[in-house]
């Protein structure tokens, strides 16, 4: 399951995440109304929690307007109102549930599990590609049979543009997807991981470079072209020794 987070209490906002997430649901973060609506026309949401008092564009407008696009994603939203007519305000706009604050978080589970059930599932449980396999419930990565290492970091960018299923990337969406704290670094950390992530990935290279727009995964048949982010020197095998066939090899993907 996929949850969506609009909450500007970046507080809240964290422990809602961070629970969610340790019940195995994967979670993105949105801080207002204007940067949840560009998530959702990027990617794809079982469940929408959405905080009705938002800041700037208003939860109640939020919600008009997802429901306008016909989306499947099922919305719960919050509020600090405990009032029957803003209850049935929220309803009426088109939310699918509603739950006041302050709330037990066991609830809140019980409430996105119950509305995830009624969403078709919008984040497979196992993204293909290329020859790469993806399982993001078991956080696992394959490429043509073997399991390969990786770092938080190579993870959520490999899983980024798996989800785009062939479209580009821009760098820009991998930092916001990937990197949430606020560095002067990201661009270039976002070369280093994929100089990273290809070395570990091997040839023939998968993630194409397209100048000046950004990045995706191809079909691995042809060599992409070289820019900063992509990996120099021996091709690298598992846990980053080179491919010359004297690395031990890790255990086949089953």
């Amino acid at each position: 399951m996929r949850v969506l987070v609009v909450e500007d209490e970046e507080f809240l906002a964290g422990m809602i995440a961070e629970g969610l997430r340790r019940d195995a649901v994967a979670v993105d973060i949105a801080p207002d109304g204007r940067a949840a609506l560009d998530r959702l026309r990027f990617s794809a949401y079982d469940v929408m929690i959405l905080d009705r008092d938002l800041p700037g564009l208003h939860g109640d407008e939020v919600c008009r307007r997802v429901v306008g696009m016909r989306l499947l994603t099922r919305i719960l939203m919050l509020t600090a109102s405990a009032t029957v007519r803003d209850r049935v305000a929220g309803l009426g706009l088109g939310a699918d549930d509603y739950l006041t604050k302050p709330f037990a978080y066991d609830e809140l589970l019980a409430r996105v599990l119950a509305l995830g059930r009624r969403a078709r599932p919008a984040l497979p449980p196992v993204l293909e590609r290329s020859g790469l396999t993806l399982d993001t419930a078991r956080r696992q990565v394959c490429r043509d049979g073997r399991y390969l290492s990786l770092s938080r970091k190579e993870f959520a960018v490999l899983e980024t543009l798996l989800r785009a299923e062939g479209a580009v990337v821009s760098g820009d969406d991998l930092i916001e997807e990937v990197w949430e704290e606020d560095t002067s670094y990201r661009t270039n950390a976002v070369r280093v991981t994929l100089s990273k992530l290809r070395a570990k990935l091997g040839a023939p290279p998968v993630i194409e470079t397209v100048p000046g727009v950004g990045y995706r995964i191809g079909d691995g048949l042809a060599t992409a072209p070289r820019d900063p982010g992509s990996a120099t020197g021996p091709v690298q095998g598992w846990a980053g020794q080179p491919d010359d066939g004297s690395a031990d090899r890790p255990e086949e993907c089953r």
